[in-house]
């Protein structure tokens, strides 16, 4: 066991050394090639502005995404309602999206408990 710390300090030491090296040059490459983005004076005030400016946005924009959602489900019940016509591909396209939908609950469930598996909740 005493091995494993050795070996883990040692990894982290020469990751620290690594990063004390070219820890800067990245950081650099990274605000050259991102430069468009960056608003001028980075200042807190303007970062403050900039994320009420983003939450704004959204706020102003659920209108639209609630229109986009009421189409959606009426064209869902035009389906519903034609479903004679329904085609092979169309129901094969519906299951496939609930399939995923019930995926992506099992993952909130299991990311919810804490990773625990042990058979009781955390």
């Amino acid at each position: 066991m005493a091995s494993k710390i050795q070996q883990l300090q040692s990894k982290a030491c020469q990751a620290s050394q690594f990063l004390s090296k070219h820890g800067t040059t990245y950081y650099k490459q990274l605000l050259e090639q991102n430069k468009q983005y960056i608003v001028e004076p980075p200042t807190v005030e303007k970062c403050n502005e900039l994320s009420k400016q983003l939450l704004y946005t959204r706020l102003a924009s659920i209108p639209g995404r609630c229109e986009s959602f009421w189409k959606e489900v009426d064209s869902v019940k035009h389906m519903w309602r034609n479903r004679k016509e329904l085609k092979v591909e169309d129901a094969g396209i519906a299951a496939l999206f609930g399939l995923e939908c019930f995926a992506w609950y099992c993952a909130g469930e299991i990311v919810g408990r804490g990773f625990t598996f042990t058979g009781y909740y955390v």
